[in-house]
């Protein structure tokens, strides 16, 4: 019975924050519109970072293919951008010679 007291509290407090937020109507301080710009980054990076060592001795590899994301995140400013270039060096660098 705790599970699902546990299960309606999340979903009480999910919902709850979201839809304060929606029913506020109110314009937010240029700050953090500039603070939000970078949370798609933010997130992008802590899910990344931690599978960055690898697994079969494909750390380099997987090192190479993170620093090719950064960068083109860095110069295009788009996070699918940085997504589909780093998988392309990945797959590229594994595929044996």
């Amino acid at each position: 019975m705790t599970f699902w007291f546990t299960v309606a509290g999340m979903v009480a407090v999910t919902f709850g924050s979201r839809y304060a937020g929606l029913a506020r109507r109110t314009d937010l301080p240029d700050f953090w519109i500039r603070f939000l710009h970078f949370v798609p980054i933010a997130v992008f990076a802590a899910l990344v970072t931690p599978s960055l060592q690898g697994d079969l001795d494909e750390g380099e590899i997987r090192l190479l293919a993170a620093i090719v994301a950064a960068l083109a995140a860095w110069r295009t400013r788009q996070v699918w951008v940085a997504i589909v270039l780093g998988m392309a060096v990945f797959w590229l660098l594994r595929v044996p010679l």
